[in-house]
C-alpha cells in the first residue's frame, strides 16, 4: 500500500460520507485564526513544551461506567525541520465509519492501559513498530453513535517511519504536515442541531481527504494547545 502525502494536488475534501443536517450551518473561525502566519509555526520544540504545559485532559462522562474504552495514537515526527502528522483513511468495506479519517486506534482489551490499546492498534493497522515517546493527552471524547469514549495521545516517532496499511482496516497512510492543517482554506467549523443543544464540528479540508467527527475534535484540540490559542 502507498502512503499517501497530503501536500499540493488538485483538489481539497475527499469522498467522506457527511450526513449533514439541514439545520447545519457556519460556526465560529479557527481559535488560531487571528494569528499571523509566523505565529502558527509549530515546531517539534513548540509542540513539546504546548504538551508539557496543558491542563490536564477532560475526562468522558462515561469513565467508569463500564462502557468499553477505545484509544487512538497521533504520531507525529519531524523531517527536514518540518513536523508531519500521521493519519489513516479507514477501508471502504468495514461496517462503521468506512472511509473515514482517523488517527491509529479501536477498543481497549481487558487487561490493557489506554496508551497499550492504542500502541497495539497502530501496530496492527499500519505496522508501527518504531519507539515512540508520549508527548501528551489530550481531552477525551464521547461519540454520539456509540454508547463509548475514546482517549488521545499524541506520540512523538525517530523520523519519518516505514509504515504498511492493513488492507482489512487502512485504505490509506497519510503524511501530512501541521503547517498545512493551519491554513485558513483548510479548517471550517459548522454547527449541527438547534440552539441550545446544538453542538460544533470541525472539519479540516485535506487534499482529497476530509477530517471530521471524532478526529476532527481531536485534531481541532491538538492544534489549538499547540498555538496557544486553546480555551476550555
Amino acid at each position: 500500500m502507498t502512503d499517501t502525502v497530503a501536500a499540493g494536488g488538485v483538489r481539497r475534501g475527499g469522498d467522506q460520507i457527511i450526513p449533514r443536517p439541514p439545520s447545519s450551518r457556519p460556526g465560529a473561525p479557527a481559535p488560531w485564526a487571528h494569528l499571523p502566519e509566523a505565529d502558527r509555526a509549530v515546531d517539534l520544540d513548540r509542540l513539546r513544551s504546548a504538551l508539557a504545559e496543558a491542563p490536564a485532559p477532560r475526562s468522558s462522562a462515561l469513565e467508569d461506567t463500564g462502557v468499553r474504552a477505545s484509544a487512538v495514537i497521533a504520531p507525529v515526527y519531524e523531517e527536514a525541520g518540518e513536523l508531519w502528522m500521521i493519519l489513516t483513511r479507514r477501508s471502504w468495506h468495514l461496517r462503521s465509519h468506512s472511509g473515514e479519517v482517523s488517527f491509529p486506534g479501536g477498543g481497549q482489551d481487558e487487561g490493557e492501559s489506554y496508551l497499550d490499546t492504542a500502541l497495539r492498534e497502530a501496530r496492527e493497522e499500519i505496522g508501527l513498530t518504531a519507539p515512540v515517546e508520549v508527548l501528551g493527552e489530550l481531552d477525551h471524547l464521547q461519540t454520539v453513535t456509540s454508547r463509548s469514549f475514546i482517549v488521545p495521545y499524541v506520540g512523538l516517532l525517530p523520523g519519518r517511519p516505514d509504515l504498511t496499511a492493513n488492507p482489512d482496516e487502512v485504505a490509506h497512510i497519510l503524511h501530512v504536515p501541521v503547517r498545512e492543517l493551519l491554513l485558513d482554506e483548510v479548517y471550517r467549523e459548522e454547527r449541527w442541531g438547534y440552539p441550545p443543544l446544538d453542538r460544533p464540528l470541525y472539519f479540516f479540508e485535506l487534499v482529497g481527504d476530509t477530517v471530521w467527527g471524532a478526529t476532527g475534535f481531536m485534531l481541532h484540540n491538538l492544534l489549538a494547545l499547540a498555538t496557544g490559542t486553546y480555551r476550555r
